[in-house]
């Protein structure tokens, strides 16, 4: 049996750096349309924004924020051949500011999902395990809705986006009866009402009763994700507090990492393979999901190694590596371990 069926991850998964021009600007390079769009500005304080296939073109949603979604002409203007357009938003495409994109391949087109008691619309991707899922709410526990993977999530992302509402985030390490929010530095609760104690299966995922995700009448957005072997991973680890940090096996190369401390208050931390001061294996930039801050790094330290095989924490931090603080993260691919065809892979 091949190790993996996905040889080149950059072909579902890329992450693009741009510079702003605050007017119209075609960004190629990503090799695929788009299907999802995650926007920050790195050089200035401005908020993450995702645009989608589903939801259609200039609707926005910014992570670190509860606010409903808006249509926004001069954000996102079109998913292209090879990556998309942006127009003279500053959120966007700010002038002279240095931005980056990370970039996701779904289906490059929508389906209606009937699987649960909810229909959903969804574009799925089931080789590398991502979907996005749109929905109405019903107000009623224990509903489901089709996400189009063929496997079981690991983690889904979901909120409803028509009212002012957190983004609500299941992680399989954590279980159903957990919730983490990533517009918030909260620490995880348990509750039920949000994915009704129910784990995922490989059609459906379940909500509860909660407004946040279930309002009856109110339009709702999931990004699921199920793990790929040497294409994506989503697991925990615990900190150990300083420089030789806790090494977390992925089994590839990583090209992104997102990561949240669990067992205390502390900010999301995202990193990736594009945005780093030495252009090797220690990345030392990272932006924060919920917060519009500028990036940091560089001169502040090295805070994580990417390795043929994971990731090692590289600064005793309490957003990364805490002693005993656990943590969960999500991670997708530069290069497989090994490839298909049972030789170590390589990056290209």
């Amino acid at each position: 049996m091949a190790y993996t069926t996905i040889n080149k991850p950059s072909d579902y998964f890329n992450t693009k750096l741009f510079t702003g021009n605050g007017g119209t600007q075609s960004v190629t390079g990503v090799g695929f349309q788009p299907d999802w769009v995650w926007l920050k500005s790195r050089s200035v304080a401005d908020s993450p924004i995702l645009f989608d296939v589903v939801r259609g073109v200039t609707k926005r949603l910014m992570t670190n924020s509860t606010g409903a979604e808006s249509t926004e002409a001069q954000e996102v203007q079109s998913f292209d051949s090879d990556g998309f357009t942006v127009g003279s938003s500053d959120n966007a495409n700010r002038s002279g500011a240095t931005m980056v994109g990370w970039n996701w391949l779904g289906a490059n087109g929508t389906a209606s999902n009937t699987d649960g008691s909810i229909t959903s619309t969804v574009s799925a991707n089931t080789t590398s395990g991502f979907s996005i899922v749109s929905y109405t709410g019903n107000g009623t526990a224990g509903a489901t809705i089709g996400h189009g993977l063929g496997s079981t999530p690991a983690m889904i992302i979901a909120r409803i986006k028509s009212q002012a509402k957190d983004w609500n985030c299941y992680h399989q390490s954590l279980g159903a009866t957990k919730q983490l929010v990533l517009n918030t530095n909260a620490a995880v609760v348990t509750t039920s009402d949000k994915w009704n104690d129910t784990t995922p299966t490989s059609s459906v995922f379940t909500v509860g009763d909660s407004s946040q995700v279930n309002m009856s009448g109110e339009s709702g957005i999931a990004y699921c994700f199920a793990e790929k072997t040497g294409f994506s991973k989503f697991g925990s680890y615990t900190g150990n507090g300083n420089a030789d940090g806790t090494f977390v096996y992925t089994g590839f190369k990583p090209a992104w990492v997102l990561v949240k401390c669990t067992s205390a208050q502390a900010d999301w931390e995202l990193s990736d393979n594009k945005r780093t001061t030495s252009g090797g294996n220690v990345i030392d930039k990272e932006v924060r999901p919920n917060s519009s801050a500028a990036e940091t790094g560089g001169t502040d330290g090295r805070y994580i190694d990417y390795v043929s095989n994971g990731f090692k924490l590289r600064q005793g931090f309490g957003n990364w590596n805490d002693s005993g603080a656990t943590y969960i993260f999500m991670a997708f691919a530069e290069a497989p371990l090994v490839g298909s065809n049972g030789v170590t892979a390589k990056a290209r």
